[in-house]
């Protein structure tokens, strides 16, 4: 699971560097803008997916709650707090941007922005549902090799498929997707009340 997060973390849905993707498709840099603006505007999101892992996925701004395979993540936009419950412990960080892409799947979403290659592979239909799909490729060789991305007429993030250097893929099937949830803070921060008896490793320096 601790791989799947980094992943996730690496959403979050971002080597190869073929001529096929040696250009930003203006088409494609269209559906991210206006996915990314989307999700700016949706307010809190709760999002429930399937596929290499189940979970559950709230959102509100740079905070977020993650709730998949026997791990629970909270992040306030600061510190972060990951509950293992086969062992029955938190630890208590403070992450680096690039720690929290492989935590939090969407934020995959803002990584086009920067060392990526984009193209546009047009209008398809997944679980009878039509929208926009986008390929991203970084730049420069890493644990990513490429990106799938497919989002709603209404710009809203359904499928994001992840191939890394080693073949491995890893899929985020969305089966649910709510915005404008009325989230509030304490929904990203861990409470020690609900786990009086987790132990506490604080790794923060």
């Amino acid at each position: 699971m601790l791989k799947l997060k980094k992943i996730y973390l690496l959403i979050l849905a971002l080597c190869l560097s073929t001529s096929m993707f040696a250009q930003k498709d203006k088409q494609a840099r269209e559906v991210l803008d206006k996915t990314a603006a989307a999700m700016k505007d949706a307010g809190g999101i709760r999002a429930v997916f399937g596929g290499t892992s189940n979970g559950t996925l709230l959102l509100k701004g740079e905070q977020f709650y993650l709730n998949s395979g026997g791990v629970q993540s909270w992040f306030d936009g600061k510190t972060q707090w990951s509950y293992l419950e086969s062992s029955d412990e938190v630890n208590i960080s403070t992450p680096t941007p690039e720690e929290l892409q492989g935590i939090n799947p969407y934020l995959l979403l803002s990584l086009y922005k920067s060392g990526y290659n984009y193209k546009y592979a047009g209008m398809k239909t997944r679980n009878g549902k039509q929208g926009y799909e986008v390929t991203l490729t970084p730049e420069k060789k890493q644990e990513i090799a490429s990106i799938t991305l497919f989002v709603s007429k209404t710009y809203e993030p359904l499928y994001i498929k992840i191939l890394q250097s080693n073949k491995t893929v890893n899929e985020i099937i969305v089966s649910s997707y709510q915005t404008h949830q009325p989230l509030d803070n304490e929904s990203f921060r861990f409470d020690k009340r609900k786990y009086p008896n987790a132990e506490v490793i604080d790794l923060r320096n």
